[in-house]
């Protein structure tokens, strides 16, 4: 994935969420947007920190209507996808580096 540039989110703004995976280590992430897909949502989320080089992108599975999985996403070409809508959403709030 390419680099970006936060042009116009104030770092007070930031969502924070953190996340375990399955062998028990949390990692903090910034939530960048969720991104609508074959049917299907996606969030996009940078690691919270800044040697982070570009954004992950899980599907989201809902549990119930208070809890949420993000699943990895095997398909290159589902990850393209939804990282190009990103893009496009996001295009004036980021810049992007390819």
């Amino acid at each position: 994935m390419a680099d970006l540039i936060n042009d116009n989110i104030q770092e007070d703004e930031a969502i924070i969420i953190e996340l375990t995976d399955e062998e028990g280590v949390s990692t903090e992430f910034e939530y960048l947007d969720t991104i609508a897909y074959d049917g299907e949502e996606y969030v996009v989320l940078i690691e919270n920190n800044e040697d982070a080089e570009g954004v992950i992108i899980l599907k989201i599975e809902s549990v119930d209507d208070e809890t949420e999985n993000y699943i990895g996403v095997d398909d290159e070409d589902t990850v393209q996808a939804v990282y190009e809508l990103f893009k496009d959403a996001r295009k004036d709030d980021f810049e992007f580096t390819d």
